[in-house]
């Protein structure tokens, strides 16, 4: 039995944190537990001083000390306490305490939840601005399974008094979205930064699961983090999960790969495995804890000036199959994208990338908002521990453009030369020749007309999961037959 969370008119408009408290103790059917560490109890704070609480909340707490959580929660392998592991724990623990101490003889129509949280505010030096865990376990019918929303965010602001009330609108917000903006998940998180601003927080991971987010898939809500300017950067794993980018990419030897993937074709596996090969062979580099990326910018999201999310997730799936780590970003100069690994490695990273791709990074056009101009983006590109693994190209006159051809502006010249001669630029020579003419936008033009010829540019697998889930518009006789 659902029991009906009603909309209506004075909730149209956005609802003071008060107001949306209070629809939340007043719902009698809403009952549960909040659980704070680190940042004292700012949530909840929000819910007591709205009234009529009693009927809400069963418990509020906080083991803020590190051996009365351990005593409650178990103690983690890493020893860590700001995680999602820890917080899921927290979620399960209080969960399973409201349903031993509460009968559903007594109280069958009672929706319970627990919301939790696990941060840490910003140092007393000012260093680390800090980060943490939020998350909501919880039923919108007392008969059905529970619903999971969990998130990771990075606060901005300077102060920790700020940051513990931003912290405390935050989870007002996701508690009032969970249970009355649930049907509209895309909605639910523009609406986490009400009475918020984007100066305030980053929320770079969020993950839906549980009965009524069956149809959600995480992979697009990433996009809409991006999308939106919650954050810069999104990440997610082959099995089509989000993941947090610092706990995957932390004191790793990074390989990224940018590119459209429309579809992704054997030229881009092809500089991938040669790439690879070179880069694990290379000084300061450990292959066991080399991390390869394939990276999609917004920009190359947006076919025709708004991005098409059903292009976007055809994408996704063929480089999940593949067994790909995806980043999706905001980030249209590759020095945002070495600057942005930086802030979680110092090893040595990698970008393999085509001989045309090289060639705009030496476009002074694209420096022209920096007051250093293309000087201060090759300092913040190149002055970090990078090489480029440049991939040829093959021309119309059936030669091949390398780094020892390739040709950029006069004015650039010397500085190109400059940093070939430093090993910065390296040239991937054991490419499989028969591949070059191969081109994504010619696949995905053969694919939407109909022609044939398009499987043999591909990966193994790939052409077959394109027909079988009609990706980029693929029709073959068993789509007709489905319809």
């Amino acid at each position: 039995m659902e029991i009906t969370l009603k909309g209506d008119k004075e909730f149209d408009d956005i609802p003071s944190l008060k107001t949306k408290a209070l629809r939340i103790n007043l719902n009698e059917h809403i009952y549960g537990t909040f659980a704070e560490i680190g940042a004292g109890q700012e949530t909840v704070r929000h819910f007591f001083r709205a009234g009529g609480a009693s009927g809400t909340i069963a418990k509020a707490m906080s083991a803020y000390d590190k051996d009365f959580s351990d005593a409650i929660y178990g103690v983690e392998k890493d020893g860590r306490y700001v995680t999602e592991a820890r917080l899921r724990k927290m979620l399960n623990h209080e969960i399973g305490l409201i349903e031993k101490r509460l009968t559903r003889d007594k109280h069958p129509n009672k929706m319970f939840f627990s919301f939790a949280n696990t941060v840490t505010t910003i140092d007393f030096a000012k260093q680390y601005k800090g980060h943490g865990w939020v998350g909501i376990r919880y039923q919108i019918d007392p008969e059905k399974d529970y619903n999971e929303i969990i998130l990771h965010l990075r606060f901005k602001e300077n102060d920790a008094r700020l940051q513990q009330e931003t912290l405390g609108i935050l989870g007002t917000n996701l508690i009032y979205g969970a249970y009355y903006k649930y049907k509209q998940p895309k909605n639910l998180l523009r609406y986490l930064y009400d009475h918020l601003d984007k100066d305030q927080i980053e929320i770079d991971t969020i993950n839906f699961s549980g009965p009524i987010f069956e149809d959600v898939d995480n992979r697009l809500m990433s996009l809409q983090l991006v999308k939106n300017g919650m954050t810069d950067a999104v990440m997610f794993s082959p099995d089509g999960n989000n993941v947090l980018p610092a706990k995957v990419l932390y004191k790793k030897n990074i390989l990224a790969l940018r590119g459209s993937f429309r579809p992704v074709t054997k030229v881009n596996m092809d500089m991938f495995h040669r790439s690879y090969e070179m880069f694990i062979k290379e000084n300061k580099v450990e292959e066991e804890r080399t991390q390869v990326v394939f990276e999609i910018t917004l920009s190359n999201l947006r076919a025709e000036g708004e991005i098409d999310e059903q292009d976007f997730m055809d994408r996704a799936k063929l480089l999940c199959s593949l067994g790909q780590t995806v980043l999706i970003s905001n980030f249209q100069e590759y020095y945002k994208l070495v600057e942005y690994f930086s802030q979680y490695t110092k090893s040595r990273m990698g970008l393999a990338m085509g001989v045309n791709n090289l060639v705009d990074i030496f476009d002074e056009k694209y420096y022209r908002h920096l007051s250093g101009g293309i000087l201060e983006a090759f300092g913040k590109l190149f002055f970090k521990d990078l090489r480029v693994y440049l991939y040829p190209m093959h021309n119309d006159d059936g030669t091949i453009t390398n780094s020892e051809n390739v040709k950029v502006h006069p004015r650039m010249k010397e500085l190109y030369k400059f940093f070939k001669y430093n090993g910065k630029l390296v040239d991937i020579t054991d490419y499989d020749e028969t591949i070059l003419t191969v081109f994504s936008r010619t696949v995905l033009k053969m694919i939407t007309d109909g022609e044939e010829g398009w499987e043999t540019m591909l990966p193994e697998g790939v052409s077959k999961l394109i027909k079988e889930k009609s990706l980029f518009g693929c029709e073959t006789e068993e789509t007709f037959r489905n319809e």
